[in-house]
């Protein structure tokens, strides 16, 4: 599998996505999400917040403004982790605040 890209975070974790993944992503769960890799990376690499999932310790979910606010799930596995999905949102989630710019 082709790694699409890999972004570095303020948390000090390499996260990375497949170009296959990332085409499920944008044809299976997010469609809107289609052409927006590049919100996706400053998304990862200079977040607004991240928080830590409520439900599995190992997710977080870094929130970014622009027009209008995305969130990416990511996994983390020590310092690497993987996206799990992107999307843009209306609020951000509960959860324990990891970090804020």
């Amino acid at each position: 599998m082709k790694i699409l890209f890999e972004v570095r975070t303020p948390l000090n974790v390499t996260i990375r996505i497949t170009e296959e993944y990332w085409r499920y992503i944008v044809e299976i769960k997010h469609k809107i999400m289609a052409n927006k890799e590049h919100l996706v990376k400053e998304i990862l690499a200079e977040p607004d917040e991240v928080r830590r999932s409520l439900i599995d310790k190992s997710v977080f979910l870094y929130y970014k403004k622009f027009d209008r606010l995305y969130c990416v799930v990511a996994k983390h596995l020590n310092d690497e982790g993987f996206i799990i999905t992107a999307y843009p949102t209306d609020k951000i989630k509960e959860g324990e605040i990891v970090w804020t710019k």
